[in-house]
């Protein structure tokens, strides 16, 4: 059932990366209740940008509807809170504590849950109140600046680093964190993560070669941008590429020779003013042959050669087809769980929910009948 069965969560519908931290501890095994707003007749809530049956962050969890602004829903949704061992929301700063549920509210009434909390700028600061998003957060790191091609301006790189790797994937961390600790101290804890502070974070391993002498400010000049002619992607005859990355002086050597080329210059790896003519070089020589071509070649050696799939020959190729690593739920094609375990393995994930009162939830995390027909009287629910 997956390493975190029997931990339950309790999520406040939001976008982006809380959502997606949700559904990564929704794989791996935990009971994640989305609270969804109960909005009139025709009204589309923020959290459908996307179409809610095949919103892929939202799948499996089970939903409630639930207006907050009513009395009865609010104590509904604290009910909830107080028998959960997760919390977590991802509103701008002072929302949770204006609706009565921020952490001195919760925590007060369950003193061992873990109140997660996503934002972009943070808790605090003189941004904490500023709307944003992945781009923004980013620039501010420093990781937009140093993405790009030399000479030209930054380049977004999806909304990878701020939105999912610095903000969802470090609040799961936190969470996680908090809710081991809990296990011993007997007291939860608010966990503040904001995408500033992980794409930040992200960073270091640049933020190292910066003090090392090694990483200069010119975008695509360095190591791991593109600058360096034995890292980076190069276009085939067919007008697709190939992503090459022989680092080391062995795969490096080998790389050469799998691709026959044989002049003397190449040998000079590590020469950095050289790396601006080589990459020409490279480019000509690798746009002789075709991306398969190439690949049968250079493929699973130490080359360190992989094609550059699109998203539809992702889930098609030969690796991730052997790991499953893309799955169908409800028709949709997209990512498994990941990472993988030996011993409690995750359930398949379920598709996304939509348009359910959240009655069934309710009366599982121990609501009587009479309470729940309290709520649908009062309209609540």
């Amino acid at each position: 059932m997956g390493p975190l069965h029997g931990i339950r969560i309790v999520e406040f519908a939001a976008l982006g990366p809380a959502p997606m931290s949700c559904m990564i501890l929704a794989d791996l095994g935990a009971e994640v209740v989305r609270i969804e707003r109960k909005l009139p007749a025709g009204a589309k809530p923020a959290s459908e940008l996307f179409d809610p049956k095949i919103d892929i962050l939202n799948r499996s969890r089970r939903v409630v509807s639930l207006d907050l602004k009513k009395p009865e829903g609010l104590a509904a949704a604290k009910q909830l809170a107080a028998s959960a061992d997760v919390l977590i929301e991802g509103f701008r700063p002072g929302v949770m504590e204006r609706l009565g549920l921020g952490p001195d509210d919760c925590l007060a009434a369950n003193p061992r849950l873990v109140y997660g909390r996503m934002t972009g700028w943070g808790q605090t600061g003189p941004l904490a109140n500023a709307a944003g998003h992945d781009i923004n957060y980013l620039s501010l790191s420093g990781a937009l600046h140093a993405i790009g091609e030399p000479g030209g301006k930054p380049v977004v790189p999806l909304n990878l680093v701020a939105d999912c790797g610095g903000g969802a994937m470090l609040l799961v961390v936190g969470v996680l964190a908090a809710a081991l600790e809990a296990r011993s101290s007997g007291k939860g804890q608010v966990v503040d993560a904001a995408m500033t502070d992980g794409s930040a974070l992200l960073m270091t391993m640049m933020y190292t070669l910066k003090a090392m002498g090694n990483w200069t400010q010119e975008r695509g000049s360095n190591l791991l941008d593109g600058g360096a002619h034995f890292y980076d992607t190069y276009r085939c005859a067919d007008g697709k590429y190939i992503s090459i990355g022989p680092i080391e002086p062995q795969f490096y050597t080998l790389f050469l020779q799998k691709t026959g080329i044989t002049d003397p210059d190449f040998k000079q790896q590590w020469e950095r003013t050289r790396w601006p003519e080589l990459k020409t070089r490279l480019a000509a020589h690798l746009e002789t042959r075709t991306r398969d071509e190439w690949c049968a070649l250079l493929e699973g050696s130490d080359a360190c050669v992989a094609p550059v799939l699109d998203m539809d020959e992702a889930p098609e190729h030969p690796h991730n087809q052997a790991r499953g690593t893309f799955i169908e739920v409800g028709g949709v094609i997209q990512p498994a769980p990941a990472p993988r375990f030996s011993r409690s393995i995750p359930a398949q994930p379920r598709p996304p929910v939509v348009g359910a009162t959240g009655a069934d939830v309710l009366s599982d995390w121990g609501f009587a009948p009479d309470e729940i027909d309290a709520l649908r009287m009062a309209g609540a629910i």
